[in-house]
């Protein structure tokens, strides 16, 4: 009968440990981007938001340097406020070589999903110093309506 030594089996091998592998490449490629062979962070979520409720209205505030009032457009759908827009590059003179490049450009469009009821034809919006301040009435809560039986 043969023996055979714990030292001579062949090793074990995980069945899922290439798709390991494979994931954690995929996470290093969609985490940043490369520029000049560094890797370079992104911006997690733009425009930075605060909302927060007072008695009758909720007060949405988002930074937005550098955009002016014509270059975005917020729209309202039932509990989601939509804010759009665009940023445009900032244009150098003459070729330049960046040792460093955070501000970024384009478009961008960040949904919020509205934590109360709101009145949709009471809303107002002002952008100054790159504030943009969202002011919406909340709806008036439901009341019960008593309804009548009529008889026959």
């Amino acid at each position: 009968m043969p023996l055979i030594r714990f030292t001579e089996r062949p090793p074990c091998r995980n069945p899922w440990a290439e798709f390991e592998r494979i994931r954690r490449g995929m996470d290093e490629l969609t985490k940043s981007c490369t520029e000049k062979g560094r890797f370079q962070q992104r911006a997690n979520v733009f425009p930075a938001l605060n909302i927060y409720e007072q008695s009758d209205q909720l007060v949405i505030t988002a930074e937005l340097p550098g955009i002016s009032s014509e270059e975005l457009d917020l729209s309202v759908e039932g509990d989601t406020l939509t804010i759009q827009g665009a940023r445009a590059a900032v244009k150098q003179e003459g070729p330049c070589a960046y040792h460093r490049r955070e501000i970024e450009s384009g478009s961008f469009s960040r949904a919020i999903n509205l934590p109360a009821k709101i009145d949709p034809h009471h809303l107002s919006a002002r952008l100054v110093d790159g504030i943009l301040t969202i002011i919406l009435r909340k709806a008036a809560p439901a009341t019960p309506k008593k309804i009548q039986i009529l008889s026959a």
